[in-house]
Protein backbone atom coordinates (compact mmCIF):
# COMPACT_ATOMS: atom_id res chain seq x y z
CA UNK A 1 0.00 0.00 0.00
CA UNK A 2 1.49 3.12 -0.82
CA UNK A 3 1.84 6.30 1.80
CA UNK A 4 -1.29 8.79 1.48
CA UNK A 5 -0.55 12.74 0.83
CA UNK A 6 -1.57 14.86 3.38
CA UNK A 7 -3.31 17.88 3.29
CA UNK A 8 -3.54 20.87 5.57
CA UNK A 9 -7.31 22.80 5.52
CA UNK A 10 -6.73 26.15 7.84
CA UNK A 11 -10.46 27.26 7.81
CA UNK A 12 -11.86 29.34 10.83
CA UNK A 13 -15.66 27.91 8.57
CA UNK A 14 -16.61 24.55 9.70
CA UNK A 15 -18.48 24.05 6.44
CA UNK A 16 -15.72 24.84 4.30
CA UNK A 17 -13.21 22.67 6.16
CA UNK A 18 -15.71 19.94 5.90
CA UNK A 19 -16.68 19.86 2.35
CA UNK A 20 -12.63 20.61 1.18
CA UNK A 21 -12.32 17.21 3.85
CA UNK A 22 -15.17 15.43 1.87
CA UNK A 23 -13.86 16.32 -1.20
CA UNK A 24 -9.65 15.96 -0.73
CA UNK A 25 -11.01 12.23 0.69
CA UNK A 26 -12.50 11.09 -2.52
CA UNK A 27 -8.85 12.28 -4.30
CA UNK A 28 -7.55 9.70 -1.18
CA UNK A 29 -5.88 12.44 0.60
CA UNK A 30 -5.36 12.23 4.14
CA UNK A 31 -6.36 15.69 5.74
CA UNK A 32 -5.17 17.50 9.04
CA UNK A 33 -7.75 20.90 10.05
CA UNK A 34 -6.91 24.24 11.89
CA UNK A 35 -9.19 26.57 12.25
CA UNK A 36 -6.79 29.90 13.22
CA UNK A 37 -3.09 30.29 12.31
CA UNK A 38 -1.92 29.07 16.03
CA UNK A 39 -3.90 25.62 14.97
CA UNK A 40 -1.79 25.64 11.80
CA UNK A 41 1.58 26.04 13.04
CA UNK A 42 1.09 23.70 15.61
CA UNK A 43 0.01 20.60 13.40
CA UNK A 44 3.04 21.89 10.46
CA UNK A 45 5.26 21.04 13.58
CA UNK A 46 3.60 17.43 13.63
CA UNK A 47 4.15 16.41 10.48
CA UNK A 48 5.06 16.36 6.78
CA UNK A 49 2.49 17.37 4.02
CA UNK A 50 2.01 17.44 0.77
CA UNK A 51 -0.23 20.93 0.20
CA UNK A 52 -1.91 23.61 2.51
CA UNK A 53 -5.36 25.17 1.64
CA UNK A 54 -5.77 28.49 3.81
CA UNK A 55 -8.38 31.05 4.21
CA UNK A 56 -7.33 34.30 3.50
CA UNK A 57 -8.96 36.14 6.67
CA UNK A 58 -9.00 34.56 10.24
CA UNK A 59 -9.69 35.34 13.81
CA UNK A 60 -6.05 35.82 14.51
CA UNK A 61 -4.74 36.81 11.54
CA UNK A 62 -4.58 36.19 7.55
CA UNK A 63 -3.48 33.33 4.96
CA UNK A 64 -0.86 35.39 4.06
CA UNK A 65 0.58 35.53 7.63
CA UNK A 66 0.56 31.32 7.26
CA UNK A 67 2.54 31.76 3.91
CA UNK A 68 4.92 33.82 5.03
CA UNK A 69 5.31 31.20 7.83
CA UNK A 70 5.43 28.40 5.62
CA UNK A 71 8.11 29.86 3.51
CA UNK A 72 10.65 30.65 6.12
CA UNK A 73 9.97 27.27 8.31
CA UNK A 74 8.72 24.96 5.76
CA UNK A 75 10.29 25.61 2.54
CA UNK A 76 8.66 23.82 -0.51
CA UNK A 77 5.08 23.14 0.87
CA UNK A 78 2.99 24.40 -1.65
CA UNK A 79 0.13 26.73 -0.23
CA UNK A 80 -3.23 27.77 -2.02
CA UNK A 81 -5.02 30.55 -0.64
CA UNK A 82 -9.13 31.12 -0.40
CA UNK A 83 -10.44 34.30 -0.84
CA UNK A 84 -14.04 35.33 -0.55
CA UNK A 85 -13.94 37.34 -2.94
CA UNK A 86 -12.17 36.95 -6.27
CA UNK A 87 -10.59 40.26 -6.21
CA UNK A 88 -7.73 40.73 -8.56
CA UNK A 89 -5.83 42.44 -5.38
CA UNK A 90 -6.50 39.12 -2.83
CA UNK A 91 -4.78 37.06 -5.93
CA UNK A 92 -1.84 38.54 -6.39
CA UNK A 93 -1.16 39.89 -2.58
CA UNK A 94 -1.44 35.86 -1.85
CA UNK A 95 1.19 35.14 -5.16
CA UNK A 96 3.74 37.78 -4.04
CA UNK A 97 4.17 36.50 -0.84
CA UNK A 98 4.63 33.02 -1.70
CA UNK A 99 1.57 30.85 -2.69
CA UNK A 100 1.13 28.52 -5.37
CA UNK A 101 -2.44 29.07 -6.78
CA UNK A 102 -5.55 31.11 -5.17
CA UNK A 103 -9.45 29.28 -5.39
CA UNK A 104 -12.29 31.79 -4.31
CA UNK A 105 -15.62 31.21 -2.86
CA UNK A 106 -17.76 28.87 -3.44
CA UNK A 107 -15.18 26.84 -4.19
CA UNK A 108 -16.38 23.77 -6.56
CA UNK A 109 -14.83 20.89 -7.42
CA UNK A 110 -13.84 21.86 -10.88
CA UNK A 111 -12.30 24.63 -9.92
CA UNK A 112 -10.56 22.69 -6.61
CA UNK A 113 -9.16 19.57 -8.50
CA UNK A 114 -6.83 21.14 -10.56
CA UNK A 115 -5.11 22.61 -7.99
CA UNK A 116 -4.92 20.07 -6.09
CA UNK A 117 -3.19 18.20 -8.82
CA UNK A 118 -0.97 20.31 -9.63
CA UNK A 119 0.35 21.12 -5.97
CA UNK A 120 1.13 17.49 -5.46
CA UNK A 121 3.02 17.29 -8.66
CA UNK A 122 5.06 20.04 -7.74
CA UNK A 123 5.31 18.32 -3.97
CA UNK A 124 6.59 15.58 -5.68
CA UNK A 125 8.86 17.60 -7.78
CA UNK A 126 10.55 19.45 -4.77
CA UNK A 127 11.05 15.74 -3.11
CA UNK A 128 12.80 14.77 -6.23
CA UNK A 129 15.06 17.63 -6.24
CA UNK A 130 15.56 17.65 -2.33
CA UNK A 131 16.81 14.41 -1.24
CA UNK A 132 17.64 14.04 2.45
CA UNK A 133 17.03 17.60 3.28
CA UNK A 134 13.90 16.47 5.44
CA UNK A 135 16.46 16.33 8.60
CA UNK A 136 17.30 19.58 8.25
CA UNK A 137 14.08 21.02 9.68
CA UNK A 138 12.78 22.49 12.82
CA UNK A 139 11.75 25.89 14.16
CA UNK A 140 14.76 26.06 17.15
CA UNK A 141 16.95 29.21 17.03
CA UNK A 142 20.11 26.64 17.05
CA UNK A 143 18.81 25.00 13.85
CA UNK A 144 17.57 28.00 12.25
CA UNK A 145 21.20 29.45 12.84
CA UNK A 146 22.38 26.20 10.82
CA UNK A 147 20.25 26.83 7.72
CA UNK A 148 21.34 30.13 7.20
CA UNK A 149 24.74 29.13 7.85
CA UNK A 150 24.13 26.37 5.19
CA UNK A 151 22.96 28.93 3.00
CA UNK A 152 25.76 31.53 2.96
CA UNK A 153 28.63 28.64 2.71
CA UNK A 154 27.41 27.60 -0.19
CA UNK A 155 27.77 30.73 -2.01
CA UNK A 156 31.46 30.77 -0.90
CA UNK A 157 34.36 28.32 -1.97
CA UNK A 158 36.37 28.65 1.44
CA UNK A 159 36.88 25.19 3.14
CA UNK A 160 34.37 24.54 5.69
CA UNK A 161 35.17 22.56 9.10
CA UNK A 162 32.08 20.86 10.69
CA UNK A 163 32.10 20.09 14.24
CA UNK A 164 29.49 18.19 16.51
CA UNK A 165 28.53 15.19 18.14
CA UNK A 166 27.71 12.09 16.77
CA UNK A 167 25.03 11.82 14.58
CA UNK A 168 24.04 15.06 14.97
CA UNK A 169 23.82 15.53 10.99
CA UNK A 170 27.52 16.60 10.03
CA UNK A 171 27.20 14.84 6.61
CA UNK A 172 23.91 15.69 5.66
CA UNK A 173 25.26 19.81 6.25
CA UNK A 174 28.15 19.02 4.09
CA UNK A 175 25.49 17.46 1.38
CA UNK A 176 23.52 20.56 2.02
CA UNK A 177 26.62 23.14 1.21
CA UNK A 178 27.62 21.22 -2.17
CA UNK A 179 24.34 20.69 -2.97
CA UNK A 180 23.28 24.31 -3.05
CA UNK A 181 26.78 25.73 -4.15
CA UNK A 182 28.21 26.30 -7.82
CA UNK A 183 29.46 23.00 -7.56
CA UNK A 184 26.06 21.39 -6.75
CA UNK A 185 25.75 19.53 -10.19
CA UNK A 186 29.60 17.99 -9.99
CA UNK A 187 30.25 15.32 -7.55
CA UNK A 188 30.02 14.75 -3.75
CA UNK A 189 32.56 12.46 -2.40
CA UNK A 190 32.35 11.27 1.42
CA UNK A 191 35.31 9.53 2.78
CA UNK A 192 35.90 8.21 6.73
CA UNK A 193 38.98 9.00 7.34
CA UNK A 194 39.27 6.40 10.51
CA UNK A 195 37.95 3.79 7.67
CA UNK A 196 41.06 3.48 5.61
CA UNK A 197 44.40 1.66 6.28
CA UNK A 198 47.11 3.32 7.33
CA UNK A 199 49.20 1.70 4.34
CA UNK A 200 46.56 2.26 2.14
CA UNK A 201 45.50 6.35 2.85
CA UNK A 202 47.80 7.64 -0.30
CA UNK A 203 47.08 5.73 -2.65
CA UNK A 204 43.13 6.44 -1.79
CA UNK A 205 43.50 9.65 -2.05
CA UNK A 206 45.41 10.23 -4.67
CA UNK A 207 45.21 7.17 -6.97
CA UNK A 208 48.22 5.41 -8.30
CA UNK A 209 49.64 4.13 -11.50
CA UNK A 210 49.80 0.79 -13.11
CA UNK A 211 52.69 -1.39 -11.71
CA UNK A 212 53.33 0.87 -8.49
CA UNK A 213 52.92 -1.87 -6.39
CA UNK A 214 51.50 -5.31 -6.54
CA UNK A 215 48.21 -6.16 -7.74
CA UNK A 216 48.47 -2.34 -9.13
CA UNK A 217 47.28 -3.99 -12.74
CA UNK A 218 45.78 -0.68 -14.13
CA UNK A 219 45.75 3.04 -13.34
CA UNK A 220 43.16 4.02 -10.97
CA UNK A 221 41.96 7.63 -9.78
CA UNK A 222 42.21 8.17 -6.26
CA UNK A 223 39.14 10.57 -4.23
CA UNK A 224 40.95 13.97 -5.07
CA UNK A 225 40.06 13.29 -8.75
CA UNK A 226 37.04 11.74 -8.69
CA UNK A 227 36.17 15.01 -6.42
CA UNK A 228 37.25 17.47 -9.04
CA UNK A 229 35.06 20.21 -9.78
CA UNK A 230 32.90 19.30 -6.90
CA UNK A 231 33.34 18.37 -2.99
CA UNK A 232 35.52 16.53 -1.02
CA UNK A 233 33.71 15.58 2.48
CA UNK A 234 36.40 14.36 4.73
CA UNK A 235 34.63 12.79 7.28
CA UNK A 236 36.11 12.29 11.11
CA UNK A 237 39.02 14.12 9.69
CA UNK A 238 40.80 13.68 13.54
CA UNK A 239 41.07 9.72 12.76
CA UNK A 240 44.29 11.18 9.95
CA UNK A 241 47.47 9.94 11.14
CA UNK A 242 50.26 12.79 10.79
CA UNK A 243 51.63 11.33 7.88
CA UNK A 244 48.87 11.80 5.79
CA UNK A 245 47.93 14.63 7.00
CA UNK A 246 51.50 16.13 5.87
CA UNK A 247 50.20 15.25 2.44
CA UNK A 248 46.63 16.02 2.74
CA UNK A 249 48.15 19.70 3.74
CA UNK A 250 49.98 19.80 0.59
CA UNK A 251 47.33 18.47 -1.57
CA UNK A 252 45.19 21.69 -0.47
CA UNK A 253 47.54 24.24 -0.48
CA UNK A 254 48.46 23.20 -3.87
CA UNK A 255 45.52 21.66 -5.43
CA UNK A 256 48.17 19.54 -7.19
CA UNK A 257 48.10 15.67 -6.45
CA UNK A 258 50.36 12.68 -7.72
CA UNK A 259 49.59 9.99 -7.87
CA UNK A 260 51.30 6.78 -6.60
CA UNK A 261 53.82 5.55 -8.77
CA UNK A 262 53.31 8.71 -10.79
CA UNK A 263 56.39 11.26 -11.61
CA UNK A 264 53.95 14.15 -12.62
CA UNK A 265 50.86 15.85 -11.01
CA UNK A 266 47.47 16.65 -11.71
CA UNK A 267 45.87 19.62 -11.00
CA UNK A 268 42.41 19.51 -9.28
CA UNK A 269 39.72 21.68 -8.41
CA UNK A 270 38.11 20.39 -5.39
CA UNK A 271 36.19 21.81 -2.27
CA UNK A 272 37.29 20.44 1.05
CA UNK A 273 34.39 19.88 3.86
CA UNK A 274 35.54 17.96 7.03
CA UNK A 275 34.15 17.08 9.78
CA UNK A 276 35.11 15.37 13.42
CA UNK A 277 33.10 14.44 16.50
CA UNK A 278 36.57 14.99 18.57
CA UNK A 279 37.92 18.72 19.19
CA UNK A 280 40.53 19.33 16.87
CA UNK A 281 41.57 22.03 19.04
CA UNK A 282 42.62 19.94 21.90
CA UNK A 283 44.40 17.45 19.47
CA UNK A 284 46.24 20.19 18.13
CA UNK A 285 47.72 21.23 21.91
CA UNK A 286 48.38 17.97 21.78
CA UNK A 287 50.54 17.24 18.79
CA UNK A 288 48.01 14.63 17.31
CA UNK A 289 46.96 17.42 14.69
CA UNK A 290 49.11 19.38 12.69
CA UNK A 291 47.86 23.20 13.37
CA UNK A 292 48.59 23.94 9.93
CA UNK A 293 46.43 22.01 8.67
CA UNK A 294 44.05 22.59 11.41
CA UNK A 295 43.86 26.05 10.12
CA UNK A 296 43.03 25.36 6.50
CA UNK A 297 40.47 23.45 7.00
CA UNK A 298 38.86 25.38 9.93
CA UNK A 299 38.45 28.45 7.63
CA UNK A 300 34.80 28.69 8.46
CA UNK A 301 32.98 26.27 11.36
CA UNK A 302 29.60 24.97 11.41
CA UNK A 303 28.68 23.88 15.09
CA UNK A 304 26.08 21.68 14.44
CA UNK A 305 23.34 21.29 17.75
CA UNK A 306 22.65 18.12 19.79
CA UNK A 307 19.43 17.00 19.54
CA UNK A 308 18.79 17.75 23.45
CA UNK A 309 19.54 21.38 22.73
CA UNK A 310 16.46 21.59 20.25
CA UNK A 311 13.65 19.65 22.39
CA UNK A 312 10.88 21.74 20.54
CA UNK A 313 11.85 20.14 16.93
CA UNK A 314 11.96 16.80 18.36
CA UNK A 315 8.00 15.75 17.38
CA UNK A 316 7.98 17.29 13.49
CA UNK A 317 11.75 15.44 13.01
CA UNK A 318 10.12 12.51 14.34
CA UNK A 319 7.40 12.53 12.02
CA UNK A 320 9.01 13.14 9.08
CA UNK A 321 11.92 10.54 9.67
CA UNK A 322 9.17 8.33 10.27
CA UNK A 323 7.22 9.04 6.72
CA UNK A 324 10.57 8.47 5.09
CA UNK A 325 11.22 5.33 6.30
CA UNK A 326 7.41 3.86 5.84
CA UNK A 327 7.73 5.63 2.54
CA UNK A 328 10.55 3.76 1.99
CA UNK A 329 8.97 0.25 2.92
CA UNK A 330 5.75 1.24 0.90
CA UNK A 331 3.14 1.01 4.21
CA UNK A 332 1.41 3.44 5.57
CA UNK A 333 3.03 5.87 8.64
CA UNK A 334 1.39 5.62 11.56
CA UNK A 335 1.00 8.14 13.84
CA UNK A 336 2.42 9.10 17.05
CA UNK A 337 0.21 10.11 19.91
CA UNK A 338 0.91 13.54 21.97
CA UNK A 339 2.05 12.28 24.98
CA UNK A 340 4.65 9.60 23.06
CA UNK A 341 6.03 12.47 21.43
CA UNK A 342 6.05 14.90 24.71
CA UNK A 343 8.18 12.02 26.03
CA UNK A 344 10.84 11.77 22.88
CA UNK A 345 11.30 15.08 23.44
CA UNK A 346 12.25 14.75 27.13
CA UNK A 347 14.97 12.39 26.15
CA UNK A 348 18.99 12.93 26.05
CA UNK A 349 19.36 11.57 22.67
CA UNK A 350 23.28 10.84 22.97
CA UNK A 351 23.14 9.65 20.29
CA UNK A 352 21.09 12.96 18.03
CA UNK A 353 19.17 12.12 15.15
CA UNK A 354 20.55 8.54 14.70
CA UNK A 355 19.47 6.86 17.79
CA UNK A 356 16.11 8.65 16.87
CA UNK A 357 15.76 7.45 13.93
CA UNK A 358 16.78 4.10 15.54
CA UNK A 359 14.06 3.81 18.31
CA UNK A 360 11.30 4.73 15.42
CA UNK A 361 12.32 1.93 13.64
CA UNK A 362 12.06 -0.45 16.33
CA UNK A 363 8.65 1.49 17.49
CA UNK A 364 7.54 0.83 14.00
CA UNK A 365 8.09 -3.27 14.89
CA UNK A 366 6.60 -3.13 17.89
CA UNK A 367 3.43 -0.76 17.26
CA UNK A 368 0.42 -3.14 16.60
CA UNK A 369 -2.42 -0.18 15.39
CA UNK A 370 -2.20 3.25 13.32
CA UNK A 371 -0.74 5.09 16.25
CA UNK A 372 2.72 4.80 17.83
CA UNK A 373 2.00 5.34 21.58
CA UNK A 374 4.53 4.95 25.08
CA UNK A 375 4.01 1.48 25.88
CA UNK A 376 5.99 1.15 21.76
CA UNK A 377 8.29 3.48 23.17
CA UNK A 378 8.79 2.15 26.56
CA UNK A 379 10.34 -0.79 24.85
CA UNK A 380 12.74 1.62 23.66
CA UNK A 381 13.49 2.38 27.12
CA UNK A 382 14.25 -0.88 28.06
CA UNK A 383 16.91 -1.27 25.71
CA UNK A 384 18.66 1.81 26.66
CA UNK A 385 19.47 0.74 30.32
CA UNK A 386 19.68 -3.06 29.02
CA UNK A 387 17.13 -4.19 31.54
CA UNK A 388 16.97 -7.95 31.22
CA UNK A 389 14.56 -10.53 32.38
CA UNK A 390 15.12 -12.05 35.85
CA UNK A 391 13.24 -14.71 37.09
CA UNK A 392 11.19 -13.81 40.27
CA UNK A 393 13.22 -16.09 42.72
CA UNK A 394 16.02 -14.72 41.48
CA UNK A 395 17.17 -10.67 42.88
CA UNK A 396 18.22 -8.13 39.51
CA UNK A 397 21.03 -5.41 39.88
CA UNK A 398 19.43 -3.38 37.66
CA UNK A 399 17.94 -0.59 39.07
CA UNK A 400 14.12 -1.08 39.72
CA UNK A 401 11.75 1.61 38.04
CA UNK A 402 9.47 -0.56 36.57
CA UNK A 403 6.92 -0.05 39.67
CA UNK A 404 6.99 3.65 39.34
CA UNK A 405 4.89 2.48 35.92
CA UNK A 406 1.91 1.96 38.24
CA UNK A 407 1.37 5.60 38.52
CA UNK A 408 0.19 6.50 34.81
CA UNK A 409 -2.07 3.24 34.88
CA UNK A 410 -3.69 4.13 37.88
CA UNK A 411 -7.66 3.79 37.75
CA UNK A 412 -8.07 6.86 39.97
CA UNK A 413 -8.99 9.46 37.32
CA UNK A 414 -8.85 12.39 39.68
CA UNK A 415 -5.54 11.90 39.88
CA UNK A 416 -3.42 14.31 37.19
CA UNK A 417 0.11 12.78 35.95
CA UNK A 418 2.59 15.97 34.71
CA UNK A 419 4.30 13.59 32.15
CA UNK A 420 7.67 15.50 31.92
CA UNK A 421 7.92 15.68 35.97
CA UNK A 422 7.24 12.55 36.45
CA UNK A 423 9.03 11.12 34.00
CA UNK A 424 12.20 13.22 35.62
CA UNK A 425 11.39 11.40 38.87
CA UNK A 426 11.74 8.30 37.57
CA UNK A 427 15.04 8.79 35.96
CA UNK A 428 15.93 10.54 39.53
CA UNK A 429 15.57 7.21 40.92
CA UNK A 430 16.59 4.83 39.06
CA UNK A 431 19.81 7.18 39.10
CA UNK A 432 20.00 6.99 42.64
CA UNK A 433 19.60 3.58 43.06
CA UNK A 434 22.53 2.85 40.28
CA UNK A 435 24.87 5.41 42.17
CA UNK A 436 23.76 3.52 45.68
CA UNK A 437 24.54 -0.54 44.65
CA UNK A 438 28.04 0.72 42.88
CA UNK A 439 28.37 2.97 45.73
CA UNK A 440 28.71 6.22 43.92
CA UNK A 441 31.07 4.81 41.13
CA UNK A 442 30.02 6.91 38.01
CA UNK A 443 31.38 5.13 35.66
CA UNK A 444 30.07 1.55 37.32
CA UNK A 445 26.74 3.02 37.24
CA UNK A 446 26.69 4.36 33.56
CA UNK A 447 27.66 0.74 32.81
CA UNK A 448 24.30 -0.88 34.98
CA UNK A 449 22.17 1.95 33.69
CA UNK A 450 23.54 0.62 30.25
CA UNK A 451 24.43 4.65 29.04
CA UNK A 452 27.74 6.10 28.00
CA UNK A 453 29.66 7.88 31.11
CA UNK A 454 29.15 11.02 29.18
CA UNK A 455 25.67 10.39 29.12
CA UNK A 456 24.78 9.99 32.64
CA UNK A 457 27.53 13.27 33.60
CA UNK A 458 24.97 15.22 31.43
CA UNK A 459 21.95 13.75 33.46
CA UNK A 460 23.50 14.36 36.44
CA UNK A 461 24.40 18.14 35.88
CA UNK A 462 20.65 18.38 34.46
CA UNK A 463 18.74 16.66 36.90
CA UNK A 464 20.57 18.41 39.45
CA UNK A 465 22.61 16.10 41.48
CA UNK A 466 25.43 17.17 42.97
CA UNK A 467 29.13 16.59 42.00
CA UNK A 468 30.46 14.02 44.51
CA UNK A 469 34.50 14.83 44.11
CA UNK A 470 35.40 11.44 45.38
CA UNK A 471 33.56 9.83 42.61
CA UNK A 472 35.05 12.23 40.34
CA UNK A 473 38.52 9.70 40.39
CA UNK A 474 36.47 7.29 38.88
CA UNK A 475 35.39 8.82 35.92
CA UNK A 476 37.08 7.88 32.68
CA UNK A 477 36.49 8.36 29.29
CA UNK A 478 33.32 7.30 27.04
CA UNK A 479 35.52 5.65 24.41
CA UNK A 480 36.77 3.46 27.61
CA UNK A 481 33.24 2.72 28.96
CA UNK A 482 32.69 1.28 24.99
CA UNK A 483 35.55 -0.61 24.96
CA UNK A 484 36.75 1.82 22.26
CA UNK A 485 34.60 1.35 19.99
Amino acid sequence: MTQKQTCLIVDDEADIRELLVMTLERMDIDTYNASCVEEAKILLKQRQYALCLTDMQMPDGTGLDLVNYINEFHTGLPVAVITAHASAENAVSALKAGAFDYLSKPISLKQLRPVIEFALKLTNKIHANRENTLEMIGDSEPIQYVRTMIAKLARNQAPVYICGESGSGKELAAKLIHKNSARGDGAFIAVNCGAIPENLMESEFFGYKKGAFTGANQDKQGLFQAANGGTLFLDEVADLPLPMQVKLLRAIQEKKVRMVGGTTEDTVDVRIISATHKNLGEMMDAGLFRQDLYYRLNVIQLKMPALRDRPGDIPLLANLLLAKHCANANITAPKIDDATQQYMSALPFAGNVRELENMLERALAMCDGQTITMDDLMHQDELRVERRAVPRDEPSNEPNINHHKTSLTNTDHSLEVNLPEYLEEVEKRAITQALEKTHHNKTAAAKLLGVSFRTLRYRLEKLGFTKDSDSEKEEVSDEAIKGGN
